[in-house]
């Protein structure tokens, strides 16, 4: 069917023929479905649907008509939770009267309880879902003036919401680590979850954990800033004047100067979020940024070039990596560029991290120079004395990833497809773990990733035959962990690492 595509998250009561009824209206404007997603156990009030339709306009119908019968899911409001026991007098139309007061307030029951021949003949235990605060209390000052309350649990917060909310509890939760978010927004990227957990729940995920990492994701991000932000710091003089720092930021993602006599040049950025750490944390270095001239930026992820924007100085990259920061998916390029895992975690990671992508770009050539290894000679650039080569991955971890190779003084910069796992700390490991469930891989081909990691490794090697003679290792700089040399196949840390925590 040709048309476009358009989405609605459609709330509906929990009771047979509901879904029919709304997908009558969908049938009713020619729409066809393309995706819908409904799970009892996680929320059984909540239906999401993908669909085409001819027009804008057939859209518009569909949600009018939706909006009409009380099923269109148009805002997120906060919601209050009321659990309270009422007494009422023992009469017909008793209970009728006490349920007015309730519709009136717009209230769902959530729970009744009830039975004339237990314990408590005129006792009736309620659970409600009321939006807002102010609602709440009207009701309660209703209710108090006409029957005995006993309050069981009040809360305005939601967290003692069950899971008929589901999804607005999920919602309030992502705007607080999202910042004042847009109701329209939010229910966008709750859709796009929810595409995420249908895919991961096809492959035998538990749909809680899904949700529990994506939270656990932006909370550990927002946790380490200001006075809890920390790294630890490896600095090495690679060569007569030349100072090498590494520095591993908390969730990941290395931030690596270069300190010559003339300039500083930045090896990736870390995530936007810690930015004014990172500032802080140069300076306590002694690492003048006015001195900061270029940043050259490995690949794509939030964790390496998420910064790139803020620091006043052009960012060299590959054009893949352009392209994907662009159309924030970190599957483009690749034989995986439909899948949704991916893209729609480049959305979450790049709004929790506050992604700031580069504002002036150089772009590597595509010209092939040589070949080391297996990997293109696309550039050559200097630093100081030393002169490095840009080697064109093969798009194992990501399209457009580039490793930085300097043969002289032993220093190779290999993104992500090579680390030193070793290293991690258990709280970074752990950060890790959060994206390889949510996208089951951090690589998107990992048979290529595989290859192009066996090929570091030998290049690695073959460095240090030739390096050997002048008593020199090559330094591995990967993206995450310390600066390691390798130990037979296996990568070591080299030199001291100290750890930094921002001064009371």
């Amino acid at each position: 069917m040709k048309g476009k595509k358009f989405y609605f998250i459609a709330r509906m009561p929990d009771e047979p023929g509901a879904l029919h009824k709304a997908a009558e209206i969908v049938r009713r404007y020619k729409g066809n479905i393309n995706r819908i997603h409904y799970d009892r156990r996680i929320d059984p009030h909540t239906v999401f649907f993908e669909v085409t339709l001819a027009s804008e306009e057939d859209y518009q119908r569909v949600r009018k008509d939706l909006q009409r019968i009380g099923y269109l899911q148009e805002s997120l409001v906060p919601l209050g939770f009321l659990k309270f026991n009422v007494y009422l007098p023992h009469r017909p139309g008793a209970l009728f009267e006490f349920l007015n007061y309730v519709t009136e307030a717009r209230a769902n029951i959530a729970f009744l309880d009830f039975d004339d021949r237990g314990p408590h003949p005129d006792r009736l235990t309620v659970s409600l879902t009321v939006e807002r605060s102010a609602v709440v209390d009207k009701l309660l000052n209703r209710l108090k003036s006409r029957y005995r309350l006993e309050i069981l649990e009040y809360d305005t917060q939601s967290d003692g919401l069950d899971n008929t909310v589901f999804y607005l509890q999920f919602a309030q939760k992502l705007r607080a680590l999202l910042g004042e978010a847009e109701d329209d927004f939010l229910l966008r990227l709750l859709h796009d979850i929810n595409h995420i957990v249908q895919e991961l729940t096809n492959l035998n995920q538990d749909p809680e954990e899904v949700f529990a990492c994506i939270l656990a994701t932006g909370k550990m991000l927002r946790q380490f800033r200001g006075p809890n932000f920390y790294a630890d710091v490896q600095c090495l003089e690679v060569a007569h004047g030349v100072r090498l720092f590494c520095f591993q930021l908390p969730c990941g993602g290395n931030i690596f100067v270069l300190d010559t006599p003339e300039e500083l040049v930045m090896v990736d950025t870390g995530f936007g979020l810690y930015y004014e750490d990172v500032v802080r944390m140069l300076s306590h270095y002694g690492l003048d940024l006015a001195r900061l001239t270029r940043i050259f930026i490995t690949h794509a992820d939030a964790d390496h070039a998420g910064a790139a924007g803020l620091f006043n100085v052009p960012a060299y990259l590959h054009p893949g990596t352009y392209e994907i920061i662009e159309k924030a998916n970190r599957a483009y390029g690749s034989r995986v560029e439909g899948s949704v895992l991916e893209e729609v975690y480049t959305k979450l990671i790049n709004l929790f991290s506050h992604f700031s992508p580069p504002k002036e770009v150089v772009f590597f050539p595509q010209k092939v120079l040589g070949i080391r290894e297996i990997f293109p000679v696309i550039q050559r650039f200097k630093v100081g004395p030393l002169e490095f080569e840009v080697l064109e991955s093969l798009g194992g971890h990501l399209y457009g990833q580039v490793f930085f190779f300097c043969p002289e003084a032993g220093l190779l910069f290999t993104g992500d497809s090579l680390l030193n796992l070793d290293s991690f700390t258990e709280q970074r490991l752990a950060f890790a773990r959060l994206a390889k469930i949510l996208m089951t891989s951090v690589n998107v081909d990992r048979e290529i990733a595989s290859r192009e990691r066996k090929a570091l490794i030998a290049l690695a090697q073959e460095t240090e035959r030739v390096l050997a003679k002048q008593g020199k290792r090559c330094l591995i700089c990967g993206g995450h962990g310390a600066i390691s040399v390798l130990e037979g196949e296996k990568l070591a840390v080299w030199g001291d690492v100290e750890h930094y925590c921002p001064e009371p």
